[in-house]
């Protein structure tokens, strides 16, 4: 017993080892590689030494660095939002974009942003966050009343998914009859993009997603005892209530934060946690939701590095190159449970 408790800890250690240094390989390329190659000795030399052509200063530090940075801190968000919705309702098929909350989401910034277009004035990264984590709420608290009706995990997936075709019509309604010269700009982040992330953005989004992972974390043991049923848990002391309403508001406020700043982005919090899941071999929070982050990181990393690059200088929408890659993951995912009755 002794002996299996030891083998999964190195497992475990050796796993997150290859995470950090796969997050390392895609993080340098994606501000190495692109229209004008940089080399590691001109980024370490940027970066670490202040020194270095002048140019290749501001596309490093002005474009390539907040994008990058962008993707780590929301793709590992994204993830982490779509284990916590996992756990919340006990489906591997639930996630921020599929149950419709990166919609609401979307939603609710198109019309805060068509509105205060409309007075010439801009959203400030705290109102985009606002505005996003009403959105998610209000969708997930249509989630959450049609899961009390419907039993049927996967008729609440369908569920989820029509109410994200309705914001999404909404919110192309609204793009479409909005009357501004910035409306371009609106159509662009709609489609989901890691493109134009500043460093004041990436501040924010690092302030936001670092305090919801910490109370994440922190929940890691409720969690752990909610994984085997809520009766269990009550016994263990969790106040279900309370547990519940503090997932729901980690998970959209996750989500919200990464909608404000880059749209709405598919497939990576359903197909993270479940490449996790494989990779670690165990569902404890404690190894999870680091790994979880990590996972999130790389995957959008690796997808937005494809995005801009495969068609240069035509870029691609992040979500048309996370579907690619996530939805064979949970169509897998979907064949492998067993049929519902």
């Amino acid at each position: 017993m002794e002996s299996s408790a030891k083998h999964r800890k190195r497992r475990w250690t050796a796993c997150l080892i290859i995470l950090a240094a796969l997050l390392a390989v895609f993080f340098a390329a994606n501000i190495c590689i692109g229209s004008v190659n940089i080399s590691l000795t001109e980024l370490r030399d940027i970066l670490f030494e202040g020194s270095g052509d002048r140019t290749t200063r501001s596309i490093i530090l002005e474009l390539r660095l907040p994008r990058a940075l962008a993707a780590f801190i929301l793709g590992g968000a994204l993830a982490l939002s779509g284990y916590l919705l996992q756990t919340f309702f006990h489906n591997p098929l639930a996630g921020p974009f599929v149950l419709g909350i990166s919609s609401g989401a979307k939603l609710t910034v198109a019309v805060s942003m068509v509105i205060l277009m409309s007075r010439s004035l801009v959203m400030n990264s705290a109102e985009m966050i606002i505005a996003a984590f009403i959105g998610s709420l209000v969708s997930m608290f249509f989630v959450m009343l049609a899961s009390r009706r419907i039993k049927r995990m996967s008729m609440l997936v369908i569920c989820g998914v029509m109410i994200g075709y309705i914001c999404n019509a909404a919110t192309e309604f609204i793009v479409t009859f909005a009357d501004d010269s910035d409306i371009v700009n609106l159509h662009n982040w709609s489609q989901g993009s890691f493109s134009g992330t500043t460093m004041e953005n990436a501040a924010v989004m690092a302030a936001v997603t670092a305090a919801a992972s910490i109370a994440a974390f922190l929940l890691s043991k409720p969690i752990s005892a909610y994984l085997l049923g809520e009766s269990y848990a009550e016994s263990m002391g969790v106040n279900i209530k309370l547990f519940r309403a503090a997932l729901v508001l980690i998970s959209s406020l996750l989500s919200a934060c990464v909608t404000a700043f880059a749209g709405p982005v598919s497939f990576v919090g359903i197909a993270v946690p479940q490449i996790i899941r494989f990779m670690f071999r165990t569902s404890k929070p404690l190894v999870m939701i680091p790994a979880c982050f990590l996972g999130g990181s790389i995957f959008c990393l690796f997808c937005d590095l494809l995005a801009r690059t495969m068609f240069a200088p035509a870029e691609m929408s992040i979500s048309t190159v996370t579907a690619v890659f996530g939805a064979p993951i949970v169509i897998a995912v979907m064949l492998r449970r067993p049929s519902e009755k």
